[in-house]
């Protein structure tokens, strides 16, 4: 998504990483700062969007989102969530039922997000992604990206309460 909206829609944005220990089947953490603006400093103190895709993550890092932010999770491993201000989507059944492989959940994620966000140009979404994947895998990954956006258009965001995702409406 960085590579997307830094590299083709023209807006500022940094991206910060944090994989421990924990990494291997528990929680790691990416923040992605856009802005239309010079960013001044990398990290996120709080969150628009969060996307928990194990129920680890969202235990975790939920405080970080902000009261009319907006919770999206894998529901086929979050079974608590502790907001209304939530979508849960199974990414990880969708992977696997759909696309074949439960490998590209993330990317089923990523359109999800990428459209529920509305700060990115979903073309270009595609067209970095395409860039990034290995040689052979380039269908797989943008029938998984298409899954998760086709996913998230679904969602009557109006719905939620107290929103501003309104206002983040993604017309691409």
């Amino acid at each position: 998504m960085a590579d997307a909206v830094g590299a083709y829609d023209g807006k500022h944005v940094c991206q910060t990483q944090s994989y421990g220990p924990e990494a291997r089947g528990g929680k790691s953490k990416a923040e992605l700062v856009i802005s239309n603006e010079p960013i001044d400093y990398p990290k996120a103190l709080q969150v628009d969007l969060l996307l928990a895709m194990t129920q680890a993550a969202c235990d975790a890092y939920f405080y970080e989102t902000k009261t009319d932010g907006l919770l999206v999770v894998d529901s086929t491993y979050v079974e608590q969530i502790p907001t209304s201000r939530a979508v849960a989507i199974p990414f990880t059944k969708i992977a696997r039922q759909d696309i074949g492989r439960e490998l590209v959940a993330n990317m089923v994620a990523l359109g999800a997000v990428g459209y529920l966000s509305g700060q990115v140009d979903l073309k270009h979404l595609e067209m970095a992604l395409l860039s990034r994947v290995p040689k052979g895998t380039e269908n797989m990954n943008r029938d998984a990206l298409q899954a998760g956006i086709a996913e998230a258009r679904r969602i009557d965001l109006s719905a939620l309460p107290g929103s501003i995702i309104g206002d983040w409406e993604n017309e691409v």
